[in-house]
């Protein structure tokens, strides 16, 4: 880190800060044991280094009493209901969470809104906290509940969206109280300490909600096909293959410049190596497209590599790229990435096959996952591409993307799909983001959809998009104290940015390499916070309160380690 770094105050549009303390309390029914989610003041003296860093933050919060959930809060909310909504020009006049407490709306995602961003989110001050489901008065901070029962419990997902420059990120807690409160002769009966026990009493739950849609997800089996982009523009400097003049080293290799396939080689060789290292119950196969030469009468696209469950052999058809896509691309009539015959150069390029059958490989793909995909897995499909579908040099016609996309979300012709599009500076993002969507949906949903406007950033994507096929990762299950404590430590608990790489934010140190910054360019991070108080506690928390305050921190990864300001 720099000794010299500037820093400035954090202004309440850019972390979540003393929004609410969540605590605990009052009296009850039943066991008399009940909760009052209370606030406190503010973090004093949060901070960001200097430049163009914006943290914002959107939340949706729920609560569960008796057996039924409610929406307790939620930014942005527009209507003011409890649950995350922002106005459209649509039937229902607006966009919100709809989960499957909302039968009215079969057709909601459950998750936090995806199209929220740097640029629509509102400020802090802007935030409706709604009105305490246990007691109906109105709440003034982001957590305050007022009758809580043993067997209640509540969550809220978090999501971050780093503008501009990447950084690191620490989630923190301060002001830390707790108390008896009002002791009843149940509680005396039962606690002779001094102080409040009801933190030590709930269990909770820190994880990153990959999904956002505040449920921690188990894994679940899946069959995933990577179908990637294996035009001329991925490799050859003349069609903007080439992205930086730095030196790149790829299984063993070191080239003396960057081009696309390379950075789509090491990130989906990480991300099929991180499947392997978690043990996923996952099928994995691999299609590539291009587009045709004068002489092709078919369109050069097919199936790299066949869906299996050994790994090992998938990373082994994903080494090498830059050859295999100059195979399809450089060499003659129907030529294929076994073939060995094309020019892997970047400063080649002439003669090649053009196009670009974005179509052809989704139904390339599909009819792998339809032949060899298992009953009962979620099939899905992961589509890269860095141009716009279109006809290259010969008579074959292409299929439309939107078409094929369409059929592979669809049950008929099965399997239905969830389809990634991961669109790396093409200049048609529209037609990936209208494929993009899940299983049995119309399409166009902006949470299956990337725009990777800088190459480089196509490894953390590839982090999130694996982060989707195994359990959510747990960053610590405890009672609340103890997360507390760790929340309030030092800088809190350092969060990384790519789950992709094997990073223990409770012991391994803040500067660790395995420790990645959160890209700057608004991509969508979810954080979650879960609690509950269970049946089995006794009257000794009676009447009992915890109180603290919740944040995010934030300071640039230029010119700085992630050891944050209490380390540096």
């Amino acid at each position: 880190m720099t000794d010299d770094k500037q820093l400035y105050d954090l202004s309440r549009r850019k972390v979540l800060a003393g929004l609410g303390g969540i605590g605990l309390a009052s009296a009850g029914a039943g066991l008399g044991t009940s909760a009052f989610f209370s606030d406190t003041e503010a973090f004093e003296n949060n901070q960001l280094v200097a430049g163009e860093l914006d943290l914002l933050v959107d939340w949706q919060q729920h609560y569960r009493m008796n057996g039924e959930t409610t929406f307790v809060n939620a930014h942005p909310d527009h209507d003011g209901d409890g649950e995350q909504s922002i106005p459209a020009d649509n039937d229902a006049g607006q966009l919100k969470y709809s989960d499957f407490l909302d039968e009215d709306d079969p057709e909601g995602n459950g998750r936090n809104l995806p199209m929220l961003g740097c640029e629509n989110i509102p400020p802090l001050s802007e935030a409706s906290f709604g009105t305490d489901p246990t007691t109906g008065t109105e709440q003034e901070s982001l957590v305050q509940l007022g009758d809580v029962k043993p067997g209640d419990s509540g969550e809220i997902t978090f999501s971050l969206h780093l503008c501009d420059n990447p950084g690191y990120v620490w989630m923190q807690a301060d002001n830390v109280t707790e108390s008896e409160g009002v002791d009843t002769d149940p509680e005396l009966a039962v606690d002779e300490s001094d102080g409040g026990d009801l933190a030590d009493a709930i269990e909770a739950t820190l994880w990153y909600d990959a999904d956002c849609d505040n449920v921690h997800d188990a894994a679940e089996p899946a069959d995933v096909m990577l179908t990637l982009d294996f035009s001329g523009s991925m490799l050859y400097r003349q069609f903007g293959g080439v992205v930086g003049e730095d030196e790149i080293t790829v299984d063993g290799t070191t080239y003396g410049e960057t081009t696309k396939i390379d950075l789509v080689e090491l990130a989906v060789r990480e991300f099929v190596g991180y499947l392997d290292d978690q043990n996923a119950d996952v099928q994995v196969g691999v299609a590539y497209f291009d587009g045709e030469g004068s002489d092709d009468s078919v369109p050069r696209t097919g199936v790299l590599q066949p869906l299996t469950s050994n790994l090992s052999t998938v990373d082994a058809a994903l080494t090498g790229l830059r050859q295999k896509l100059a195979n399809v691309v450089s060499g003659g009539a129907g030529s294929t990435p076994f073939d060995g015959d094309g020019d892997p150069d970047p400063a080649a390029g002439s003669g090649i096959a053009t196009g670009t059958y974005i179509g052809e490989g989704v139904d390339d793909a599909q009819g792998e996952l339809a032949t060899n995909g298992r009953s009962g897995a979620r099939a899905a499909n992961v589509v890269l591409s860095d141009g716009e579908s279109f006809n290259g040099q010969g008579s074959t016609q292409f299929s439309s993307p939107q078409g094929a996309a369409a059929d592979a979300r669809a049950a008929s012709p099965g399997p239905a799909t969830d389809l990634y599009t991961v669109s790396v500076g093409s200049a048609n993002d529209a037609v990936l983001q209208s494929m993009a969507g899940a299983a049995g949906s119309a399409g166009g949903d902006s949470q299956y959809f990337f725009d990777v406007d800088d190459p480089t950033t196509i490894q953390t994507v590839f982090g999130v998009l694996a982060s989707q096929f195994v359990a959510e990762k747990v960053v610590m299950q405890d009672t609340l104290a103890n997360v507390l404590a760790e929340l309030s430590a030092d800088d809190g608990i350092p969060l990384d940015g790519n789950v992709l790489t094997l990073y223990d934010e409770l012991n391994d140190p803040d500067t660790d390499d395995d420790r990645d910054a959160f890209e700057g360019n608004g991509l969508m991070y979810c954080v979650a916070l879960s609690w509950e108080l269970p049946f089995e506690v006794g009257n000794e928390v009676q009447g009992d309160t915890v109180s603290f305050d919740l944040g995010f921190y934030t300071e640039q990864e230029r010119n700085n380690d992630g050891s944050g300001p209490v380390s540096a």
